[in-house]
């Protein structure tokens, strides 16, 4: 295990700091989840990622992580589809919930420790409500509570807005009868028509921002060690949560805030108005699990990332090379143990590959240790994947049982380097066959197996010289956009 240091960029203070968690080797972390009232898209895709692979990291250090995610499952959005669709809130809550179980599932995200639900946690909310009115952060006005955050002192820490940006970005909540327009709702009067909860001010329901600081502090404490979310959570949603959560309690809400950057989709900006907006479920059909995975991590989560055909096709590409190479490795070790090896006894050949596998393990927690750079990690493992190809394209090289036993040795470590990333998961021939599915379904061309009996009559053909045919063979697969590759023994083949 690394004794490297921990660094993350804390997005309070805009700047790397040393992870030094509250409580030793214990770490609790929370990430903003979903409005359930639609389908998630790519954007959901990549928090769901970039966090699932923060929490596999932290317990691969050895932290025991308590990681919370929440639903958002009461909201405007939910009430207005509800009433177009003519069903209740609840059923338009409970369904989209499932989908994106579902769609991270289908992703290969584990499951968080806690996924509470905003209405399951009225009564938490109205606790800290009452606590801020009653300390003078807060105020009501005919059945609606606002936080005051003319009273909190440090409002705009985060965001690093000034007066006129908070202004602006209150706009949005405008409502004359306010001190202040910057004043937030942390509970919503009733209307009409809409689901609402027993309260101290009367039936109503919370606002937005007030059930993430009550849901953090029920399952974590007071004060925790990290928060996280996309950076549009960032104002007013995260200072909103600070200003109340820090009201209340009196303590620092967060110690480090981490936020991912956005999905662009073709250099643009997500929008359904643009006719540009990707969800999960479409693009699964579309592309593996881990081919959006191994996408997603192929950029440091703070970046940006542009979503378009060339970028998953390189993406798939990518994937395609080590498992490739994966599949060749377990192909030469046919399942036997060839575990133990050491230095001693090692060819001066087989030593070159055992200390670049050693390396390898050491850089990719070097680069994970340095803010999670998944980016920089997996440019490590390509790396790795050059080396071993360097070597099994010796004959000489895989014909000892030492070169095996480093063989080996690589194979555990992208076991281990994909446990925390979430990929090379599947059987490496059952991966290369889905991706040959996918790239055969919707072409004009020959099913698999009639490829394969081609190839076999072409290598019948120039074994017995018959060159001639076996070019119009290879020809005849080209025209159908199948590349014959011929090397180590053997003939494969890839879609055009």
């Amino acid at each position: 295990m690394s004794a490297h240091p921990i660094h993350l960029y804390n997005s309070m203070t805009q700047k790397k700091e040393e992870f030094i968690p509250l409580k030793e080797n214990r770490v609790t972390m929370y990430v903003c989840g979903v409005t359930v009232y639609d389908h998630a898209h790519i954007g959901h895709a990549r928090a769901a990622v970039i966090f699932d692979v923060i929490y596999r990291y932290l317990k691969y250090r050895g932290f025991t992580v308590a990681y919370v995610r929440n639903f958002t499952d009461v909201d405007d959005k939910i009430i207005n589809r509800a009433n177009k669709e003519g069903v209740s809130w609840k059923t338009i809550a409970e369904t989209y919930i499932r989908e994106y179980t579902t769609d991270t599932q289908a992703l290969g995200n584990e499951t968080p420790t806690h996924e509470p639900l905003a209405t399951e946690h009225i009564a938490d909310m109205i606790k800290i409500i009452t606590t801020l009115i009653e300390n003078g952060h807060a105020y009501e006005l005919d059945g609606d509570v606002y936080f005051e955050v003319g009273k909190f002192p440090g409002y705009g820490k985060l965001s690093k807005k000034n007066l006129d940006e908070q202004m602006t970005g209150a706009r949005v909540e405008a409502d004359e009868r306010k001190k202040d327009p910057r004043d937030f709702a942390l509970w919503k009067k009733s209307k009409p028509g809409e689901p609402f909860w027993p309260s101290p001010w009367g039936e109503g329901r919370p606002g937005w921002h007030i059930e993430c600081s009550a849901m953090s502090q029920k399952y974590l404490g007071e004060t925790i060690d990290i928060h996280g979310g996309g950076r549009d959570l960032i104002f007013p949603h995260h200072e909103n949560e600070i200003a109340q959560a820090e009201a209340a309690s009196g303590k620092s809400f967060v110690r480090y805030w981490i936020h991912n950057g956005f999905v662009n989709i073709n250099q643009e900006k997500m929008s359904k108005s643009l006719g540009n907006f990707f969800t999960i479920k479409d693009i699964l059909k579309k592309y593996h699990p881990e081919v959006v995975r191994l996408f997603l991590l192929s950029h440091h989560y703070r970046s940006p990332v542009d979503f378009s055909a060339e970028t998953m096709n390189d993406a798939k590409a990518g994937l395609e090379r080590i498992y490739t190479t994966l599949a060749e490795v377990d192909a030469l070790l046919e399942g036997k143990d060839f575990s133990g090896v050491t230095e001693e006894g090692l060819s001066a050949r087989d030593k070159e590959l055992y200390e670049e596998i050693k390396a390898l393990i050491a850089r990719f927690e070097q680069a994970m240790d340095e803010d999670f750079n998944t980016a920089l990690a997996l440019g490590h493992v390509y790396n790795a994947v050059r080396s071993l190809n360097r070597f099994l394209s010796d004959p000489e090289f895989k014909k000892t049982v030492t070169a095996r036993s480093v063989v080996a040795l690589a194979r555990k470590a992208f076991s281990k380097i994909g446990t925390v990333l979430g990929l090379f998961q599947v059987k490496p021939p059952e991966f290369l066959a889905m991706l040959k599915s996918k790239k055969l379904s919707g072409l004009d061309i020959p099913p698999g197996d009639e490829i394969e009996k081609l190839i076999e009559e072409r290598n019948q053909a120039r074994r017995e010289k018959n060159w001639k045919k076996a070019d119009e063979i290879r020809d005849f697969l080209l025209k159908k956009n199948i590349i014959l590759e011929d090397g180590r023994g053997k003939t494969t083949w890839t879609v055009k």
